[in-house]
């Protein structure tokens, strides 16, 4: 079966986590897979595997508000200062479609709001299916009010739309309830294979990871942490990631006299390695999509902490079995639960011993395996058909 993925890049992030495993599983089951971006280059902060094709459609030099203006755009086509901003973005949905065309898919799995978007209007017509998938959850991840318009617009013509959760795929209404597929994040047994001279992690210590942004909640766990300081004045804290708001939290830890026991790393190919050498694994975040961290950290034997936030932490710990929830936004209960975690070395042995089960409720093979029965084949059907008009529509 043909398979075209469409993602806007492939950097470190969970959702290019996840569509890196999709496209090795796929080619390793016998499928041909094409990875459309939206990148000048083959950038890939993950491994894919040959035969995969890789085909970045240099979109993003041209066009860095490729999506989110689109609305706004068509609405003022007369005004001469949007015609560079209409331009692109119809070289954009044009350049997309032509690599579409050019991939001969059976089917089409597009990823994160604006990619799906494009991956819709660009397929219209060419009566191929169309899977997209939301990473985060909408009710909580706002858009632009405008692309939000256009999202639940174009989601008409989607013939599947994935979320990781149950509470997530409640944000859409009515008839696109019907094409809603829940399907999880795999988690990969850990690979303990790292070659880094100088790779070491102080001890104890705790550990997080995620992109620095608000929905992180990086400062909440700086705030908690500085709490249990003169408690456990031998701890210190590890933060890997990057972004937005990477100096903001750096302020924020020297404001807190947190200077000499915190540390930010940026992010790293295995997380694993370091997960290992950890004591204790946080998750501090306000919303999320589906914590790949947390799932790689448990899978890790780490005890972990997570709040109790929407959308994914719940179904994934079970909390005093395997991992501890706390409420969303509370530092005091934060700062408690580490605080009890950081003075009791067999409780942290307890439920990291119990989280490593994690590995077996979300394997790859359960995971990919739904992937298949959901999409794969449930739009096999027809594939031949599909493939015919496509290659009469091309001459």
């Amino acid at each position: 079966m043909r398979i075209t993925l469409v993602i806007g890049t492939m950097g470190g992030g969970g959702a290019e986590r996840v569509m890196s495993i999709l496209a090795n599983y796929f080619v390793e089951n016998g499928n041909q897979a094409t990875l459309l971006t939206f990148e000048d280059k083959i950038i890939s902060f993950y491994k894919l595997n040959q035969p995969i094709s890789y085909m970045p459609m240099q979109i993003q030099s041209h066009s860095p508000n490729f999506l989110p203006v689109i609305f706004k755009a068509l609405k003022k086509i007369g005004a001469v200062r949007e015609a560079g901003k209409i331009f692109y973005i119809f070289k954009g949905i044009f350049a997309l479609r032509s690599a579409i065309r050019k991939s001969k898919p059976d089917v089409i799995i597009s990823f994160i709001t604006e990619t799906n978007i494009a991956a819709l209007i660009a397929s219209l017509f060419l009566n191929i299916p169309v899977v997209v998938s939301e990473r985060t959850d909408p009710r909580y991840c706002k858009i632009n009010k405008n692309l939000d318009i256009l999202r639940k617009l174009t989601y008409q013509f989607a013939d599947s739309i994935v979320f990781q959760t149950e509470n997530a795929a409640q944000y859409f209404k009515g008839a696109l309830q019907n094409k809603i597929i829940i399907i999880p994040n795999p988690v990969i047994t850990p690979n303990f294979n790292s070659t880094e001279d100088n790779l070491s992690m102080p001890s104890p210590s705790i550990i997080a990871v995620g992109r620095h942004s608000y929905e992180k909640g990086f400062d909440l766990l700086l705030k908690a942490f500085s709490q249990t300081r003169d408690k456990h004045p031998e701890w210190t804290l590890s933060i890997f990631g990057d972004g937005p708001l990477r100096q903001e939290l750096g302020e924020l830890a020297k404001e807190l006299g947190l200077i000499e026991k915190v540390e930010f790393h940026r992010p790293v190919k295995n997380i694993y390695d370091y997960l290992k050498k950890s004591d204790i694994f946080v998750l501090s975040s306000r919303f999320e999509g589906f914590p790949n961290a947390l799932c790689e950290a448990m899978a890790c034997g780490v005890a972990v902490i997570s709040t109790d936030c929407p959308s994914g932490p719940r179904g994934i710990i079970r909390d005093g079995i395997d991992g501890i929830l706390v409420p969303k936004g509370d530092i005091d209960a934060l700062a408690k639960a580490m605080d009890h975690l950081m003075s009791d070395e067999a409780e942290r042995k307890r439920l990291g011993s119990r989280a490593k089960e994690i590995v077996e409720r979300y394997s790859v093979d359960k995971i990919m395996g739904m992937w298949k029965k959901e999409v794969l084949d449930k739009f096999s059907k027809g594939a031949d058909d599909r493939k015919g008009a496509l290659n009469r529509g091309s001459k």
